[in-house]
């Protein structure tokens, strides 16, 4: 018998095994140690480019000004104005998302093949990139040739300028949010229907109970979770939304659509203002952290008062 194989017979029995159970944890965290890395890095590079005067044109220039981007924000009419324009978008794609979707899935709650069918084909506008989606839109909607523009015509409504009107761009752009994002709420909603517990409804449906007391008694209160988690992604979504503008109107017209991500990408990219982009993106990391923990707090405390009342 070789040494080696004499050194592999005396070795304790288990020791191996227990060295690989201890090690097994940190590599099961390993990828979500990656990326908190990944999100980490560039959230501190932000933060530290947001406290400086830092254009790329002038980088000579650059220095430390402390919260002066902050300050110049919050005293700009132009930052009042984004900070509108995007809770309005934000508020009115949430909610008409969450009704729309709430309705489509309460249609197809019964999983028939038909209703299996139609929710499989209601998908297809949310594998749909947004941007596309948007450019899509841009040409149904235009004045001159789009099929819309033509449809709307037949119903009286002559020369409507959809996107390039400032009265309608932000009817035009949530409308088009509404098409690609209600079925995400729709699909999350549909599971959430088909997983409830059958014997309140039957229960229920013995007692004769009647179909509105049975939705907002019954159906809402356990249908809450799903309800919750649908919103929040798509508020932390709406909020932050650039493409579907972006790739319309480009913020405008004027500033009609000017939301934070495209005011942040315009003052990089066009303005070469470093500085003021991370500080933009800053307030709005900030906006979205404080609107998402009332968001949960005051779901969680409704859903909370229901089940007791329940």
């Amino acid at each position: 018998m070789s040494m080696l194989q004499l050194l592999q017979a005396n070795a304790p029995v288990g020791r191996k095994p227990r060295a690989r159970g201890r090690a097994l944890p940190y590599l099961l965290s390993l990828p979500a140690l990656l990326v908190c890395v990944a999100i980490i890095v560039p959230f501190v590079v932000a933060a530290i480019y947001s406290l400086q005067r830092y254009r790329l044109n002038l980088p000579y220039l650059r220095s430390f000004i402390g919260v002066q981007n902050y300050v110049d924000f919050l005293t700009d009419p132009a930052f009042w104005n984004t900070l509108r324009i995007s809770l309005v978008y934000t508020a009115l794609t949430v909610v008409l998302e969450l009704l729309l979707g709430l309705a489509i899935a309460l249609l197809l709650r019964r999983p028939t093949r038909f209703h299996n069918a139609v929710s499989i084909v209601l998908l297809l506008p949310l594998m749909t990139a947004p941007a596309i989606a948007a450019l899509m839109w841009k040409l149904m909607t235009n004045p001159g040739f789009g099929i819309l523009s033509y449809l709307v015509g037949l119903l009286g409504f002559t020369d409507f300028k959809w996107a390039s009107d400032p009265s309608t761009a932000l009817f035009t752009v949530v409308l088009v949010d509404v098409w690609v994002y209600t079925p995400f709420i729709m699909i999350l909603l549909l599971a959430g229907l088909r997983s409830l517990p059958r014997q309140p409804f039957e229960a229920a449906a013995l007692d004769g109970v009647p179909a509105t007391f049975v939705f907002f008694r019954i159906t809402l209160p356990m249908l809450a979770p799903y309800i919750i988690t649908a919103s929040l992604f798509r508020l932390l979504d709406s909020i932050q939304q650039f493409d579907i503008i972006y790739a319309m109107t480009q913020g405008g017209p004027g500033d009609r659509l000017m939301v934070f991500q495209v005011q942040a990408y315009l003052e990089f990219f066009q303005y070469t203002n470093v500085g003021r982009s991370a500080a933009l993106l800053m307030i709005l990391w900030l906006i979205t952290n404080i609107l998402s923990n009332i968001f949960i707090k005051n779901w969680l405390r409704l859903r909370a008062r229901v089940h007791r009342q329940a």
